[in-house]
């Protein structure tokens, strides 16, 4: 049984999750709050598994009521279930330790499967924000390359890639339609970009950095 905490200041917000959620077998609605505070408060005594936690509220926001619930009880799960769809939201919580975010809008199903997700450990993210979340983690995450000095070039990478699967200068050459003395200053100049000294170092680079696959 999946013990759940609905935090919300809205009363008919409550009501309504708790109705949806007691049609499930194997989740039960074991304490309602009003605020962050008051939450806290009935944690320790309620015990729950998951606590369904409501972003924007008066006097404790959900995003400093679940960075406190994550203090005082790492065991328990937040899901954030909130309004809003703007990725510095969707951000903050799960920096301030949610499990999941879900909005307001989501079918009865989706809520279940959400509070069933986070409560086996797992993180949740709802059909409605994928996008946002993807964006973020493109616009955050530079590129592997850029990471470890002067981006390579095309041709640089295309070397350096088959390199890291074995070809000797030779055969890159033919598949590149190069000459070989080619392929030897595109080595050269991706050694002195990465700072590596030898094929294996780079190989290791390239199967680091998801450039190749250790398969090849």
């Amino acid at each position: 049984m999946i013990r759940v905490m609905i935090v919300d200041d809205h009363g008919i917000v409550r009501e309504g999750v708790r109705i949806l959620l007691d049609k499930f077998e194997g989740v039960q609605v074991v304490a309602e709050a009003e605020n962050g505070r008051a939450a806290l408060e009935l944690a320790a005594g309620a015990s729950p598994d998951v606590v369904l936690m409501d972003m924007s509220m008066p006097g404790m926001n959900g995003i400093e009521t679940t960075q406190r619930m994550a203090d005082l009880f790492p065991a328990v799960k937040v899901l954030i279930l909130s309004m809003h769809k703007d990725r510095r939201f969707v951000a903050q919580a799960f920096r301030a330790g949610a499990r999941g975010y879900l909005l307001k809008d989501c079918s009865s199903a989706e809520l279940v499967k959400a509070v069933q997700t986070v409560a086996a450990g797992e993180r949740y993210v709802c059909s409605g924000i994928i996008g946002v979340v993807i964006d973020d983690y493109i616009r955050r995450v530079p590129d592997s390359f850029e990471q470890a000095g002067p981006a390579l070039t095309p041709r640089e990478k295309e070397v350096l890639q088959l390199l890291a699967e074995g070809h000797n200068a030779k055969t890159i050459a033919f598949l590149l339609k190069i000459n070989v003395k080619t392929v030897d200053t595109h080595r050269q100049q991706i050694m002195k970009k990465l700072k590596l000294f030898s094929i294996a170092d780079l190989t290791k680079y390239a199967i680091r950095e998801g450039v190749t696959s250790i398969d090849h």
